[in-house]
């Protein structure tokens, strides 16, 4: 169950590795905070999603299994938009139709055909929380840094000093790109090193 977990932080992480969700990832990441608060978002509808196929499975006819994925992914996403909006307006404002979208990201319904049909409840938990985790994490890191370059600060507070000259850049489309080229290449470089050290060992 740990390596259920720990896959999606790393491994098999699903935006640096998998490259899946890119479209969300790239557009509210402006921010550290819309970053969490999407990750959040999301890794509550893959778990509740995963969870719940993973004790359906079985009862749910082979000919609607997708269209009933789908139904549940919906219901949860529409429970998690609803709750931004009714306590967190500003940040769902913010988010825009992105916390809608949800529903279609290949990274949910993923996890539920490839892993939460096919195992128990206990490893589908385990598995939706790595991977969820491992998303917000990208998120934060991708937001953090465009925050911190793009207007001196993170989660609101200012960390650069006072004279500090911002990179508007990193606050448009193109800062989003760079940034999210700059992690991809990190992971694949750290795990090529990963990969040779392990090499040398045996």
């Amino acid at each position: 169950m740990i390596k259920d977990f720990l896959k999606g932080l790393w491994r098999e992480n699903p935006i640096f590795v998998q490259v899946l969700g890119t479209c969300p990832t790239l557009a509210v990441t402006t921010k550290a905070l819309f970053g969490l608060s999407m990750g959040l978002a999301t890794m509550f509808v893959v778990i509740c999603s995963s969870v719940t196929i993973s004790i359906i499975k079985k009862l749910v006819p082979g000919q609607v299994r997708i269209a009933m994925f789908t139904v549940i992914i919906a219901l949860f996403v529409t429970a998690a938009d609803y709750f931004l909006k009714a306590n967190f307006f500003e940040i769902s404002k913010a988010l825009g139709p992105y916390v809608p979208l949800i529903v279609v990201n290949c990274l949910i319904l993923g996890r539920a055909e490839a892993f939460a049909s096919k195992n128990g409840v206990l490893r589908s938990f385990w598995d939706a929380f790595g991977m969820g985790m491992g998303f917000t994490c990208a998120l934060i890191a991708m937001g953090s840094v465009r925050e911190i370059l793009g207007a001196g600060t993170i989660f609101g507070f200012r960390v650069m000093w006072h004279d500090f000259t911002t990179w508007t850049v990193m606050a448009l489309p193109a800062g989003a790109f760079i940034t999210f080229g700059l992690f991809v290449g990190l992971f694949k470089m750290i795990d090529k090193r990963i990969c040779e050290e392990k090499e040398k060992q045996v």
